[in-house]
Order: C-alpha cells, then sequence, then structure tokens
C-alpha cells in the first residue's frame, strides 16, 4: 500500500449535501447545475488544485449548507482555511489562494464513499465514516473520489495531505488520535500527496529501517531517476543524510484495481535497492 498516495499540493474541497452521480460536480442535477459544476471544477484545475466534494455522514439535512476548506499540503507551509457560502453559484467567488480566509483548526479527515464512482467506496467508506464521525463529528466528511479505489476505503488527512488505505479493516479513530500525537500509522498509510511515489517509497524504507513513525521524519532534499532507478536524499531529526535507492517495478500479479472492473492489471510497486548514511 506504500507509495501509492495520488498528487495533490492543494485541495479544494466543496460541500454538495445528497447523492452524487458517477462525476460529483457533473452528474449530480439534484444538487448543482451542469454547467455550473464544470465551472467550478475548471476554476479549481486552472489553479492546480484538486477538487473534492464533501458531505457530512448520515441523515441528509432538510436545508443544504455550502461549506468549503482550501488546504496546503507543501512541507514548508501546510495551512488549512474554511468558509461557508450561501449557494453553489458563489464556489465561483472563493478566493482560491485562500488569503485572508478564516483558518480553521485541523484535522480534515475526509473518507471516501462514493458509491456511484465504485461500489467498495461506499461499503467500506461509509462503515469508517460512521465510526470517525461520533468520535470527531466537527472534523469528519464523506468524500469524493480519492484514487486508489483498490484500497478502500480511503482516507485523506488535512492540511498535510497524509493518504491511508483499507482504513475500515483498524481502527480509523486511532489513526487521528496517532495523528494529534505527530505519528503515522505506517500499516495503513499510502503516503504523502505533496511528494513523488518515489519519496514516499523511500521514506517508507527508511521509516521501516530506523522504527521512526513522526509524520515529520525523514524531510526529502533531493531526488534523482535513471532507468526506474531512483537515489533519494533524506535528513535525519539530526541532520545526518540518508541515501534511499528505490527502484520501481511492475507487478506480475493481476490486481483488480476497483470492484467494477472487470480485466486485471498490473500496478507499479517499489523495492529497495540501498539503504546508506551519506
Amino acid at each position: 500500500m506504500f507509495a501509492t498516495a495520488s498528487a495533490g499540493r492543494s485541495w479544494l474541497m466543496l460541500e454538495l449535501c445528497g447523492p452524487w452521480g458517477p462525476s460529483a460536480f457533473l452528474e449530480s442535477p439534484n444538487i448543482v447545475d451542469p454547467a455550473l459544476g464544470l465551472a467550478i471544477v475548471r476554476r479549481a484545475e486552472a489553479a492546480s488544485m484538486r477538487i473534492v466534494a464533501i458531505r457530512k455522514h448520515g441523515r441528509r439535512p432538510d436545508v443544504k449548507r455550502w461549506r468549503w476548506f482550501i488546504a496546503r499540503s507543501d512541507l514548508d507551509a501546510s495551512s488549512l482555511v474554511g468558509g461557508e457560502v450561501d449557494g453553489p453559484d458563489a464556489y465561483l467567488d472563493i478566493p482560491l489562494d485562500g488569503d485572508g480566509e478564516a483558518a480553521v483548526d485541523g484535522p480534515l479527515v475526509a473518507i471516501c464513499s462514493h458509491g456511484k464512482h465504485d461500489v467498495c467506496c461506499a461499503v467500506r467508506g461509509r462503515g469508517a465514516a460512521a465510526a470517525l464521525d461520533a468520535a470527531y463529528h466537527e472534523n469528519t466528511w464523506e468524500c469524493s473520489h480519492l484514487g486508489g479505489d483498490r484500497f478502500a476505503a480511503t482516507m485523506l488527512v488535512l492540511p498535510e495531505g497524509l493518504a491511508y488505505g483499507r482504513v475500515d479493516g483498524t481502527d480509523p479513530v486511532e489513526i487521528i488520535r496517532r495523528h494529534e500525537d505527530g505519528r503515522i500509522t505506517g500499516s495503513h498509510f499510502r503516503g504523502r500527496t505533496s511528494l513523488s511515489h518515489e519519496v514516499q517509497a523511500a521514506q517508507h524504507f527508511a521509516r521501516q529501517n530506523a522504527g521512526d513513525d513522526r509524520i515529520d521524519a525523514w524531510r526529502p532534499l533531493g531526488e534523482h531517476s535513471e532507468d526506474g532507478v531512483t537515489r533519494v536524499i533524506l535528513e535525519a531529526e539530526d541532520q545526518r543524510r540518508l541515501v534511499v535507492t528505490v527502484r520501481a517495478y511492475l507487478s506480475a500479479d493481476s490486481v483488480m484495481t476497483m470492484c467494477r472492473s472487470t480485466m486485471p492489471g498490473s500496478v507499479r510497486r517499489f523495492v529497495c535497492d540501498s539503504i546508506r548514511w551519506a
């Protein structure tokens, strides 16, 4: 599961309260007009933002709300701001740079429950969302597709951009408790979305080697790739440098990447060729 976090440095999370179609913004006409949804998506994409629909777990309220959040997941400047508008049209007016907006206490925890995209997300995601909602109601949201459906239930923790998988097979509440202590849960951790898959893999092997599960451990200083082999330089807490060489390959075994998949395929994985102190 490691080194599979989908890319994302900036996240735009918009509340769409109600049932989503296969595409939450383009095919949920009872919530948002498709033309408006397309304009919202294109605006986010033009700003190089990942856009995700969110909603609260449980029974839908009689009166819809339109809350939004912007998360920056860079290592040096993670931040979370948010607010609320009167309707979906106003999503086009949100300042996407987040400047001058109210900071929000994190974490924001989003669990994919997008059943019209893949039924696994609904079956597995909603159970995990229910458990988290009971313990962290203000922080917990159901969300649309995050990527990596084969790892359902998938979970994203913002603003750091930490991706987890198969959280329905463990205690998701404990994952967030460990997060509040500044630690990851390695057995379900997919990686940090602001980092390349190669760096995600190198950090995994460094944590495995040293037993250091702190969120901010093993800061990446550089990477160089050639012929499928990547040399990643990581900085330890004492400022020593660890050089991790990882190699990518396609799995020989066949993987069903979604519940609705009809044809298996190969996926990219990583092995550690070497790990040494510089």
